[in-house]
């Protein structure tokens, strides 16, 4: 096997390996009975590679009826933190939960806005973001397979797989249907396959 194809299995075997060490927690069913409690929106957050999953995470909330938003937490110090209403829930996304921008959306948030509750998906255990959570999602401790030891890659992958898993098992709490998933995501293939209104 060549060098790069050992790199490559490496990775994914890595990768593969972090996702099936997570254990889920009696937290992870709080989080997701949060989510269906809120009253508001939920407001997902994070920064650099977690802001991306908090923004997919955000987008398989919404078609699956659970309203959410993503906010970049730099832009919160000019104005976006206004999209934070009473009775929304937090979900801010770092693996070592000490992104600064993260804690002090969370902290503004949580003292003045009436916010419901904020869930944090992390992995360090010395996570300030674990103290500003009313439940953690504990991604565990995670080795990254970068030769440098630096780029995030499994972290990100357990990051990924947590937050769909509470995604999913939110959705099936709900009751969701394929008819509830189409009326909100009646575009494209899938909307094509969801729909049954026969409508163009």
């Amino acid at each position: 096997m060549s060098r790069i194809l050992d790199r490559i299995k490496t990775v994914l075997e890595a990768e593969s390996a972090a996702i099936a060490a997570v254990r889920p927690t009696p937290d992870f069913e709080k989080a997701v009975h949060i989510l269906n409690e809120c009253r508001g929106k939920v407001v997902a957050t994070g920064i650099g590679k977690a802001g991306i999953i908090a923004h997919k995470f955000a987008a398989t909330l919404t078609p699956t009826a659970t309203p959410a938003v993503f906010v970049h937490p730099a832009d919160n110090a000019h104005g976006d933190l206004g999209i934070v209403s009473k009775g929304d829930v937090i979900v801010g996304f770092s693996t070592s939960g000490k992104s600064a921008e993260v804690l002090e959306m969370i902290t503004l948030a949580t003292h003045h806005l009436g916010l419901a509750s904020v869930i944090g998906i992390t992995s360090h255990v010395d996570s300030p973001l674990r103290d500003l959570s009313n439940v953690v999602v504990d991604m565990g401790e995670v080795k990254e397979p970068c030769p440098l030891g630096m780029t995030p890659s499994a972290s990100i992958a357990v990051m990924l797989a947590v937050s769909d898993a509470l995604a999913l098992a939110l959705l099936e709490l709900k009751g969701i249907t394929r008819d509830d998933y189409g009326i909100r995501h009646h575009g494209g293939y899938l909307g094509r396959v969801a729909r049954t209104d026969n409508l163009p």
